[in-house]
């Protein structure tokens, strides 16, 4: 794996900065445009942005059938799906608790990778995940057990984790020579039209108030929160193990908290926090272990 630069460094920390700042977005969108509605007009609009800036960069498209094939299937399981779960989530519950409990995702890409790769995983890795899922247990406990209303909110948001890290070690497995830009594109276009389609299913009668929150919302998410922010994560993933850039989403959650307290006046009760501080730390030890378990394996290969 090549060694990371300053430039992999910064990139890796607008995503963070990014990410954070995208549930507050999505917060305050869904509350004027029905939640797919505006999913699918956030990846429309990116997949259009980033469509034109491929075809400017680029004279020729070569892909085999396998990664046309790929890029479709991330389109659904990394794009539509997760996001529309996203959006549909944060129409019940908050950017905080959405961001908290997809804070988990590196735990899940921790257990899909051995999967997919055919690596064991270190017991200590193993131990943490289960300290994480008591952590995000207790957050459902806490939070959300009090109405099926917010359950299901909070259900919406593990099935959105589930589904994006399976596709970030699928992304890794199967996408690696493709232009981070034109695969997101074909990704964005896919996603667009799943949730479009769900959208028309189920939305036909709930209006849409487009002022200027929702506006400035949906161009931040289009713009920063897709076009930007993908393209360097699909960039990145060259570089970097997906588990290692799963370590995203260990800022993220304090990147939404912060802001949804002091922008959207967000309660931060003390139990939440603190499950929250106990579903990241395992996080960081599942990706310790990972890392410790890839470098016994560097220093046995050297050996031989």
């Amino acid at each position: 794996m090549a060694k990371l630069t300053r430039k992999h460094y910064l990139s890796y920390a607008l995503i963070c900065l990014i990410w954070g700042s995208t549930w507050g977005a999505i917060r305050l969108l869904v509350r004027d445009v029905p939640p797919l509605r505006a999913a699918a007009i956030r990846f429309f609009l990116a997949a259009i942005i980033l469509l034109i800036a491929a075809i400017t960069r680029a004279r020729v498209f070569r892909m085999s059938l396998r990664e046309w094939r790929a890029l479709v299937i991330l389109g659904i399981t990394m794009m539509g799906l997760p996001y529309g779960l996203l959006f549909w989530a944060e129409y019940r519950i908050s950017s905080s608790m959405t961001a908290v409990i997809f804070s988990t995702c590196p735990l899940f890409v921790a257990l899909f990778t051995p999967v997919m790769t055919r690596t064991r995983v270190p017991r200590g890795a193993v131990f943490a995940m289960l300290l994480g899922l008591g952590g995000m247990a207790t957050l459902f406990y806490t939070e959300l057990s009090v109405s099926k209303y917010l359950l299901l909110g909070g259900g919406a948001v593990i099935a959105a984790v589930i589904s994006s890290s399976w596709a970030a070690v699928f992304a890794k497995r199967e996408i690696g020579e493709v232009s981070p830009l034109l695969g997101t594109a074909v990704q964005f276009c896919v996603g667009a039209g799943i949730l479009c389609i769900a959208s028309l299913l189920t939305e036909t009668r709930r209006e849409s108030d487009w002022n200027s929150t929702s506006v400035l919302a949906l161009a931040f998410l289009t713009i920063f929160g897709s076009v930007i922010t993908f393209s360097l994560y699909y960039w990145l993933l060259r570089k970097m193990q997906a588990y290692q850039l799963s370590t995203i989403n260990l800022v993220v959650p304090m990147v939404a908290m912060a802001e949804g307290a002091l922008f959207l006046r967000e309660s931060l009760p003390i139990l939440m926090i603190a499950a929250a501080s106990l579903v990241l730390v395992s996080v960081a030890t599942v990706l310790r272990a990972e890392d410790e378990a890839e470098m016994r394996l560097q220093v046995e290969a050297d050996a031989r």
